[in-house]
């Protein structure tokens, strides 16, 4: 029976991007920003961007500059950058942009703060990756400070310690920061792609809203929510399932044998196959994994069909999403992951599916009374 009590489950979309390097990047601009307009019309809620510097097939090196641009194209759903690689900015920059695109969003602004992970990335801008989870909190605390508080500013850090003392000017109004339309600033989500996750304690202890990565299996994801539930009790905080945002690789078609046979060969299997080189040139395929005694060499494309990649009709993805909610828990909002149109029918064709046939029937499914247009 519907829960009356029971909110839905919302969707939102994320793109890394990820697409082919010998595509002209005005051209895979111009479908980006046709796919938010799209999820705009679908009734996605929220739309994020990633953050890459040195990538080809992930090329948007500004997901603020990117937003500013799909803000005049669109008008209700959220966009946010996922997340600020906070170890490659001085987070007084980050404070001053990111409260100037609020005001530009009119609050339709979403944050997600997290450390870039490309190693081209982090070698560019001189970051050692050990430092990564202590950058990323001083960087917060910083940016809020200067959203919380006026001049005078001194603000201890170990990586950018912050003074502004001498050339504030009360009656010339220089030496202040902007502050964010939202207040006390917009929603602040934390990313997490590892089991017992550091970033899922700073979440938890903080109250910010937990970000559950495409890359993992779900014992993992629910190892994030354990994390940072167990963060937030500790800290004195209620936490709600609500915040929870949970990223998928999601392919549908009118029947399941299209669907996966697309899936596999088409940017969403290339994407996982190029990730899975990445990750054997440095760190290995333990992200992959759901037993990390599993080899590398068995986080194939098999595999990851039937763990991170949701390919089938709407009947199928349901089943493996009820799976997946069975071995999770409850979720606020469903994360779709969307890649390069090499065959924009059928891309179009599964967003379609997604969000008029598998969101209100994952909402059926697990209790949701949906209300008729």
């Amino acid at each position: 029976m519907p829960d009356p009590s029971r909110t839905a489950v919302d969707y939102g979309m994320f793109i890394m991007p990820f697409h082919d390097p010998d595509k002209p990047l005005g051209q895979c601009y111009d479908e980006d920003l046709e796919l938010i307009v799209r999820a705009e019309e679908l009734g996605f809620s929220e739309f994020w961007i990633g953050e890459h510097h040195t990538m080809q097939y992930e090329n948007i090196v500004s997901p603020e500059m990117f937003i500013c641009r799909a803000l005049g194209e669109t008008s209700t759903i959220r966009l946010g950058p996922a997340p600020v690689c906070l170890n490659n900015h001085h987070p007084a920059a980050v404070a001053g942009r990111l409260a100037f695109l609020d005001h530009l969003a009119k609050g339709r602004l979403n944050l997600c703060f997290g450390p870039g992970s490309v190693t081209a990335d982090m070698e560019l801008f001189g970051v050692d990756p050990k430092n990564n989870p202590r950058m990323v909190k001083e960087a917060i605390s910083t940016i809020l400070t200067l959203w919380s508080s006026d001049p005078p500013y001194e603000i201890d850090g170990e990586f950018w310690p912050i003074r502004l003392v001498d050339h504030v000017d009360p009656e010339t109004r220089i030496g202040y920061i902007h502050k964010p339309l939202q207040q006390p600033h917009p929603p602040i989500a934390i990313p997490a792609m590892s089991r017992n996750s550091p970033s899922m304690k700073l979440a938890g202890a903080a109250g910010y809203q937990p970000f559950g990565h495409c890359l993992v299996t779900g014992n993992v994801l629910r190892d994030f929510w354990d994390t940072y539930e167990e963060a937030g009790q500790a800290a004195g905080r209620t936490l709600s399932r609500r915040d929870y945002k949970v990223a998928r690789s999601i392919f549908l078609a009118d029947t399941t044998a299209e669907a996966e046979q697309l899936a596999r060969t088409n940017s969403l299997g290339r994407n996982y196959e190029y990730i899975g080189r990445l990750f054997d040139k440095g760190l290995g395929r333990k992200i992959y994994k759901r037993d990390l005694d599993m080899p590398d060499s068995e986080c194939n494309l098999d595999f990851l069909m039937t763990e991170q990649i949701i390919a089938g009709d709407v009947d199928t993805a349901l089943q493996r999403l009820l799976q997946l909610w069975e071995e999770v828990g409850d979720f606020g909002t469903l994360v779709l992951m969307s890649y390069d149109w090499d065959d924009k029918a059928s891309w179009l064709r599964s967003m379609d599916l997604f969000a008029n046939e598998l969101m209100p029937a994952l909402n059926r499914a697990v209790g949701v009374s949906i209300q008729p247009d």
